[in-house]
């Protein structure tokens, strides 16, 4: 009797245990999805000021994955200064959803018109550049020289505000100029404006932030090349051919330029 008994207890005991062991509860990573998101969206800032591209203006933002109608995009702060913390989250009207009080960037609606227009895009950036504001008010043309920057094609479309709403401050303040500026974008990768600065866009965070390191770079090699001479830019074909294997280099630079900003809050 005390035989079975001392079976029947060690029975209970050892196969709740067997079961723990055997199916563990689920667990949670703390940075799931969207914190990920979230800290490409902080490198992305951290790299642009980095590189030169952002300055303590521009900002960037890239769309929620979890709600395609939805966008991530950092209260307004200077882009080097940006945490994970200052990451707020925006309507496809350009609305925040929960400011907590904070201030936001007036010209958010570069962002959100985008987002509307280009089911595509999942990433745009907004500079000021000066390099590429000096192809904005000269009437240059902006084109490939070499096969990084060959995603410009034959040339980005320049946006001038007073097209569409005659003498005005030069800023998006609103969506009806973010709609005429995503209409000039229409489908290319960059835009530039008027005396302002330019847009660059991606179907990724990580493209979005090597297009415009490269956009960038790109204009300050055409500006030294023009100075010695004729330039012999990527023809159409050569651009078509080079651009359709970028991608697959992103990922190289990416980690290359996060490696530099070391850990972030």
């Amino acid at each position: 009797m005390f035989r079975i008994a001392t079976i029947a207890l060690l029975f209970v005991t050892i196969v709740p245990s067997f079961e723990r062991q055997s199916s563990p509860a689920p667990q949670y990573s703390p940075l799931g999805q969207e914190s990920a998101l979230i800290e490409d969206l902080v490198y992305a800032n951290r790299i642009l000021y980095d590189q030169g591209v952002l300055d303590g203006f521009g900002h960037v933002s890239v769309r929620d994955k979890r709600n395609p109608a939805r966008f991530l995009l950092s209260r307004s702060l200077a882009p080097g200064l940006v945490t994970t913390k200052d990451i707020l989250e925006y309507d496809l009207e350009g609305a925040p959803i929960d400011p907590r009080s904070r201030a936001v960037y007036l010209e958010r609606f570069i962002h959100a018109a985008i987002y509307r227009a280009r089911p595509d895009v999942q990433a745009v950036v907004h500079t000021h550049s000066p390099s590429l504001i000096a192809f904005s008010v000269t009437g240059t043309s902006l084109r490939p020289v070499y096969h990084l920057s060959s995603f410009l094609g034959a040339g980005p479309p320049i946006f001038d505000i007073r097209d569409a709403a005659g003498m005005t401050d030069m800023l998006i303040r609103d969506n009806h100029l973010g709609d005429a500026l995503a209409k000039v974008l229409a489908e290319k990768p960059v835009v530039l404006m008027r005396g302002h600065g330019a847009v660059v866009v991606g179907s990724s965070i990580q493209q979005a932030v090597y297009r415009v390191i490269y956009t960038e770079i790109n204009a300050r090699l055409q500006m030294d090349a023009a100075r010695l001479g004729s330039i012999t830019f990527l023809s159409p074909e050569e651009a078509a051919k080079s651009s359709a294997n970028l991608d697959a280099q992103v990922p190289r630079a990416w980690e290359l330029w996060k490696s530099r900003i070391g850990k972030i809050e």
